[in-house]
C-alpha cells in the first residue's frame, strides 16, 4: 500500500496540462496597425520562400510573387485552414489510440475466522479490452483520409489568397496618367474650337461636342481616382496590411505584360490538369475515401469486441487467480442503423466528388471560351495602336513642316491616347480571363509564379510559424 501513492505520481506525471492563453482584440488591432510590408518578419519569410536574399531591401517594387507571399505571411485564413489541417492530423493520434485496462481492487472482510487467519482478503482483477475485427485499423485509415483532405483544403486556401491579391493588383492597374494626358488635350482641343468659332472658322455643333468630350474626360479622370482609391484598399486587404502602408507607386504590373497564346492552352490537356491537380478535386477523392473506411469501420463493429478479466485474490491465506472473459453478445442489434448511414455518407461522398469535378471541367471550359475572344480583342487593340502611332508621327511631321494645321495634330494625338487606354482596356480583359482560367486550374499561368514551395501541394506549411518568429 505504500507504493500506491508512488504509482499515482508516476502515472499522473504523463497527464497534459492546461495552458491558457487569452486574446486581447485591443492587442490584435494595434499588431495590424503596425504591419509593415518592409518589416524584417516580412523579409525573413520572402526570403526563406524564395530560397535567396532579396537585395536591397525593401525592394524597389512588389510584384505579383513578393505581394503574395507579403499575404502568406499575414493573412488569417492560413492560420485557420493550418490549424483545421493540425485538428485533423491529431484525429489521427485519437484513431490510433488503444483503450487502457481497468483495475478493481477488491477487499473484504469475514466474521468467520479461526486458526489464526485474518479476517481480511485483498484481491483484484484487471479488464483488459481487445478490440477486433481491424477496427483501429479502420479508424487511422479514415482520419489519415480526414487529414489529407485537410491539407488539401489548406492548399485551395493558399491558391484563394494568390487569387484575390492577382485580382486586386489587376484592378490597380495605373491608368491615371493617360487619362489626364487625354483630358489635357481634349482641353487644348475645345479651348481651339473655342477661339476658331469665335473667329468663325468652327461650327457650334463642333464645338459642343468638343466641350462634351472634356466633360466626360474630366469625369472619367474623377472616376478613375474613385477606382485607383478602393483597388488599393482592395489589395491591402488581400495582402492582410492596412491600407496606409500600401504605396501604389511602388507595385510592379510586370505580370500582367504576357498574354498566354492559345496554342499553349489545349482544352483537353487543361481539363486534365483540372481533374489530376486542382486541391478541392483531390479533397472530396479523399473524403470519399474516408467514408470508405468509415463504412468498413461500421461494419466491423457488428463483431463484437473481448474483454479479458485476469483477477487475483488473498482470501484468508490462501490465495486464488481467475481469468474471465466478456463478450457483448450481438442479438438485438447488428449495428444495421450505423452501417446504413455510412452507406449513405459513401454515397453523398460520391456524389460531392463528381459535383467538384463537373464543377472544375465547367470552369476550365467556361474560362477557355471567355479567354480566346478577349486574346482576339487584345490583337485588335495592338493593331489599332500601332496604326494610330503611325498616323500620328505623320500628323507630327507633316506639322512640322507646316501641311496641317494645330487641330489636325491634336486630333492625331488625342486618338493615340485613346488607343492606349483602349489596349489597356483590352489587356486588363484578356488578363481577367486568364485569371479565371488559373483559378480554374489552380495553377499560374502567366506573368509571376508562385515559389514551388508553395504552388504545389506539400503538407510543409511552414508560413504557419510566420508570426511566431
Amino acid at each position: 500500500m505504500k507504493r500506491l501513492p508512488l504509482l499515482l505520481m508516476v502515472l499522473l506525471a504523463g497527464c497534459a496540462s492546461y495552458v491558457p492563453k487569452p486574446l486581447d482584440p485591443a492587442a490584435q488591432a494595434r499588431a495590424f496597425d503596425a504591419r509593415r510590408l518592409d518589416g524584417p518578419d516580412v523579409r525573413q519569410f520572402v526570403e526563406r520562400s524564395l530560397g535567396h536574399e532579396v537585395a536591397p531591401w525593401p525592394p524597389k517594387s512588389w510584384d505579383l510573387t513578393t505581394l503574395t507571399l507579403a499575404a502568406l505571411h499575414f493573412q488569417p485564413d492560413l492560420d485557420q485552414a493550418r490549424a483545421a489541417r493540425l485538428v485533423a492530423e491529431a484525429g489521427i493520434v485519437t484513431a490510433g489510440g488503444r483503450p487502457n485496462p481497468t483495475l478493481r481492487p477488491s477487499v473484504e472482510h469475514s466474521t468467520e475466522t479461526g486458526g489464526g487467519k485474518s479476517a481480511w482478503s485483498y484481491g483484484g482483477g484487471l479488464d483488459v479490452p481487445l478490440e477486433t475485427a481491424g477496427k483501429r485499423r479502420y479508424r487511422i485509415e479514415r482520419a489519415r483520409h480526414l487529414a489529407q483532405a485537410a491539407a488539401l483544403r489548406e492548399a485551395e486556401t493558399l491558391w484563394q489568397v494568390r487569387s484575390r491579391v492577382r485580382a486586386a493588383l489587376l484592378a490597380a492597374y495605373p491608368t491615371g496618367a493617360l487619362l489626364r494626358r487625354q483630358r489635357e488635350l481634349q482641353e487644348e482641343l475645345a479651348h481651339l474650337l473655342e477661339r476658331r468659332f469665335e473667329a468663325g472658322y468652327a461650327s457650334r455643333p463642333e464645338l459642343t461636342q468638343a466641350r462634351l468630350g472634356l466633360s466626360r474626360a474630366t469625369l472619367a479622370l474623377a472616376e478613375n481616382e474613385k477606382r485607383q482609391a478602393e483597388a488599393a484598399a482592395r489589395l491591402a486587404a488581400a495582402i492582410g496590411v492596412p491600407a496606409a502602408r500600401l504605396d501604389p507607386a511602388a507595385l510592379s504590373f510586370d505580370a500582367f505584360d504576357r498574354v498566354v497564346p492559345l496554342a499553349e492552352l489545349p482544352p483537353k490537356a487543361m481539363r486534365r490538369q483540372a481533374l489530376l491537380g486542382r486541391p478541392d478535386v483531390r479533397a472530396a477523392l479523399a473524403d470519399y475515401e474516408a467514408s470508405q473506411s468509415a463504412l468498413q469501420l461500421e461494419i466491423a463493429k457488428q463483431y463484437p469486441d473481448v474483454s479479458l478479466g485476469p483477477g487475483y485474490l488473498w482470501d484468508q491465506g490462501a490465495v486464488k487467480w481467475s481469468l474471465a472473459l466478456s463478450v457483448v453478445l450481438p442479438l438485438v442489434n447488428r449495428n444495421q442503423g450505423p452501417i446504413a448511414q455510412a452507406e449513405a455518407r459513401r454515397r453523398q461522398a460520391a456524389a460531392a466528388l463528381l459535383s467538384v469535378q463537373a464543377r472544375a471541367i465547367a470552369e476550365v471550359d467556361e474560362a477557355l471560351a471567355g479567354y480566346a475572344p478577349a486574346v482576339r480583342t487584345l490583337e485588335t487593340a495592338d493593331a489599332l495602336l500601332r496604326d494610330e502611332k503611325t498616323r500620328a508621327g505623320a500628323a507630327d511631321a507633316a506639322f512640322r513642316a507646316g501641311e496641317t494645321d494645330r487641330l489636325a495634330w491634336l486630333s492625331a494625338r488625342y486618338e493615340t491616347v485613346a488607343a492606349e487606354l483602349a489596349r489597356i482596356d483590352a489587356l486588363a480583359q484578356a488578363q481577367r480571363s486568364l485569371g479565371r482560367l488559373e483559378d480554374a486550374l489552380h495553377r499560374p499561368l502567366g506573368g509571376d509564379a508562385m515559389p514551388a514551395e508553395h504552388a504545389g501541394l506539400s503538407k510543409d506549411a511552414h508560413y504557419g510559424d510566420r508570426r511566431e518568429n
